[in-house]
């Protein structure tokens, strides 16, 4: 029997499969990446926690109660009172070369696209690699490429890159202004919805920065580096991955026949029938059933169909593949 030449269709086969396989491997790298959200999830609920009790000692439940009291009774006027996610925390107990008290603040933003360095107007790309990471596994259910940041690394942005991100963020539903929530949806709004408190004032968070001591506000810099190793991890892992598929790549490309790709997969463990690559089409339906096939070259041949006859044909086609 002569040999299978390789072609387009089984080398992305193959890579597809193997890849498949390298991304579930439980690796060092992809366990660290795992603990890395498991962390990150123990201290968000932590520093919450500690933030609530920060912000209701600045701004106490009775008198948010009666401003809300006091804006239903008069209206807009006494509308003082929002629900806010992020904040600036501060603390005074260090001091200069001179002896000085120093004034310590940062912003801390508890959403699913909450900064990662500090900044009040966001952290950009970063920020979108931790919620692309955070929800890897969602994204990935969807067909979606929640590792397109993480491969992108180093290089500059492209159409190919902003088409998969955008994707991403539309999922997670993530709101169409960089520096509002109000109009998340989905898993955005649910990630975020726990996190909000109420804060007295209407203007920006810098201009309300809310007094905590400096073990508080130690505890704040050490979930936001928690948040940060998220994406370290991810990006670490996605490295890894890379430059293992990059000589995937190249081998199979190498490669003149069927065989030699399926010696590969052998060799790194990985079993794949020749037979079922060798019967299928790029959309993993069968063809050479002779009935299967059949019906597809009269559907090519009948060129007076309407749309609901090919429709029809299709779908008769799809069935008769499955069984």
């Amino acid at each position: 029997m002569s040999k299978i030449r390789m072609n387009t269709e089984y080398r992305n086969k193959l890579f597809n499969k193997i890849k498949d396989v390298f991304e579930k491997e439980d690796t060092q790298e992809r366990q660290a990446f795992m603990e890395s959200r498991e962390t990150f999830n123990q201290m968000q609920t932590s520093a919450h926690a500690l933030a609530k009790q920060v912000v209701e000692r600045s701004y106490p439940t009775e008198d948010v109660n009666t401003l809300q009291h006091f804006k239903q009774k008069y209206g807009d006027p006494c509308d003082v009172v929002a629900k806010d996610k992020c904040f600036y925390f501060a603390h005074h107990e260090d001091v200069d070369e001179d002896g000085e008290k120093t004034d310590t603040s940062s912003h801390f933003d508890f959403g699913l696209y909450g900064n990662l360095n500090g900044s009040e107007y966001g952290d950009g790309e970063n920020a979108q690699h931790f919620a692309h990471a955070y929800y890897r596994e969602e994204l990935k259910a969807e067909g979606l490429n929640p590792d397109i940041i993480a491969q992108q690394d180093g290089k500059d942005n492209n159409p190919h890159k902003t088409k998969h991100v955008e994707a991403n963020d539309k999922f997670l539903g993530r709101g169409q202004s960089r520096y509002s929530s109000e109009n998340e949806i989905g898993l955005a709004k649910s990630y975020n919805e726990p996190f909000y408190l109420d804060v007295i004032g209407t203007s920006h968070c810098r201009s309300r920065a809310i007094a905590c001591t400096k073990d508080e506000y130690n505890i704040f810099l050490a979930w936001r580096t928690a948040k940060a190793n998220v994406v370290s991890k991810h990006q670490t892992w996605i490295d890894s991955l890379q430059k293992q598929t990059d000589q995937l790549k190249i081998g199979l490309k190498a490669y003149r026949y069927l065989s030699e790709g399926i010696e590969l997969a052998t060799e790194l463990g990985i079993k794949v029938d020749e037979a079922e690559l060798v019967r299928t089409n790029s959309t993993g339906l069968t063809i050479y059933n002779p009935s299967n096939l059949a019906n597809l070259i009269k559907g090519m041949k009948n060129k007076n169909q309407t749309r609901e006859d090919k429709i029809k044909a299709r779908i008769q086609y799809e069935k008769q593949s499955v069984n």
